[in-house]
């Protein structure tokens, strides 16, 4: 019959049946570097201990090595169960020694290393309980709320190092998702971004307006740490966006994307920015704040993917007051296929820096192109009510009905009134929509002033 398993922490091992325990050595202490370096790892001499209580009744076969990381193992399983710090510590330190005593990327060193772990995370509950943490915090603007995730990895904004969500406390921010360690909270000293752009939503566009480390008293802009050039004591950072150095700490070499380089220059190559910037601007890519007929007029001579974009928006505004009187447009929800760009259905001045983003990379012209599509199809060809909303050119009287958001045709501005383009400027003559209702603003105004005659 083949011998019994014998429970030891790396696992089972069935051990031969071997000479009386007498025969064998005096064990070494739990200490000795002798006995810890040799561990009896390359053959299986173990037999079954006999365990009567808390001692050792009869262990066969158990050389020196092996019978010293054995009443390891014991010294673990009582440490383990003490529930002070102290404690917990010596545990911490055993395991240690263990661990550097096994063959490394054995698997006993491994499960050793998961040993060390699990006394590790009690050792963080008794110094650090999560319960003892309020929910919500708020500092400098930010609302700071307690993290349920125990998996994720992620990085301090504070202190840049790890949060280990599975022993450690953290907290994020809902307005600008500013993370940081529970204790590195007290030290926090950027305010909420997200506060700054709901009170001054706009862009620095000036590109890069840097005014030099002597004007900052050669300190980070924002947590105010000895800064320069040379490294010492800490790297000085530039950020594209602002123009001002930062500590490492503060600027770890983000890179986005700066509205003035991409308004002025149609730049969109991703500068090197810092932590506080890289919020902001990812806060602001979606608000339409730049008009660029003022900021930069010329832009249109040069990129013609805005000039059909511009075309595009004047369409979809022209298409408006058709879906918002139709009921099947409003039942259809229509104008919902925009609703992540709302401001293309205010007005066709606003861009978001997405939007310029988007169509550096050909992306908006192709999706707005296809929504453009489904609307005059919608309006042309399935609503008869739509339809029955076109025009008919007074000038010569010909040809399909006309909307005033066809590519061939020329709308009055005084009365929305829809021609051909070619008879709207061949005819020389005023609209004839806008002279019947200015003759019929003439008859009713004499036709008052006839009954008011006694």
């Amino acid at each position: 019959m083949a011998p019994p398993w014998c429970p030891l922490f790396w696992g089972w091992v069935q051990p031969p049946i071997g000479p009386p325990f007498a025969a064998q050595q005096p064990d070494p202490a739990p200490g000795d570097p002798e006995g810890a370096l040799d561990l009896g790892l390359a053959e299986d001499h173990f037999s079954r201990p006999v365990v009567s209580g808390v001692g050792v009744v009869g262990i066969g076969g158990i050389q020196r090595a092996q019978l010293t990381l054995l009443l390891l193992w014991w010294r673990w399983q009582g440490l383990i169960l003490a529930s002070d710090v102290p404690q917990l510590r010596r545990a911490i330190e055993e395991c240690k020694r263990v661990i550097l005593a096994l063959p490394e990327h054995s698997e006993r060193q491994k499960d050793a290393v998961v040993r060390l772990i699990h006394l590790r995370l009690k050792l963080q509950e008794l110094k650090d309980p999560a319960e003892d943490e309020p929910n919500i915090r708020v500092v400098l603007e930010h609302r700071f709320y307690k993290e349920k995730s125990k998996s994720v990895k992620q990085m301090c904004d504070k202190c840049s190092t790890i949060i280990w969500g599975l022993i450690q406390t953290w907290y994020t921010c809902t307005g600008c998702y500013y993370r940081c360690h529970s204790k590195c909270l007290p030290l926090v000293s950027r305010p909420c971004v997200r506060a700054q752009v709901s009170h001054q939503a706009e862009y620095q566009l000036s590109i890069c307006p840097e005014s030099g480390l002597d004007s900052q008293d050669y300190r980070c802009a924002e947590c105010r740490a000895p800064i320069s050039l040379r490294g010492v004591p800490s790297e000085a950072r530039q950020c594209d966006y602002t123009g001002l150095y930062y500590c490492s700490s503060c600027h770890w070499n983000d890179l986005a994307v700066v509205p003035a380089r991409a308004i002025h220059n149609w730049d969109f190559e991703p500068r090197k920015v810092s932590r506080c910037s890289m919020r902001y601007l990812a806060l602001m890519v979606s608000r339409p704040v730049l008009k660029l007929r003022e900021i930069n007029p010329l832009l249109f001579n040069y990129v013609e993917e805005l000039v059909e974009i511009r075309k595009l928006r004047q369409d979809i505004l022209l298409m408006k007051p058709y879906f918002i009187t139709c009921k099947e447009a409003m039942e259809a929800r229509l104008l919902l296929q925009l609703q992540d760009r709302q401001h293309f259905v205010e007005n066709d001045e606003m861009y978001s820096l997405q939007d310029l983003i988007d169509i550096e990379a050909g992306r908006l012209g192709c999706s707005l192109t296809e929504i453009h599509t489904l609307f005059a199809k919608h309006i042309k060809l399935d609503c008869e009510r739509c339809q029955a909303k076109g025009f008919v050119c007074e000038l010569c009287r010909e040809g399909d009905v006309l909307f005033p958001f066809d590519s061939h045709t020329s709308v009055c501005a005084d009365c929305s009134a829809v021609f051909h383009r070619d008879c709207y400027y061949d005819n020389s003559t005023t609209c004839p929509r806008c002279a019947r209702l200015s003759l019929r603003k003439q008859s009713l105004f004499q036709d008052s002033g006839t009954e008011a005659e006694p």
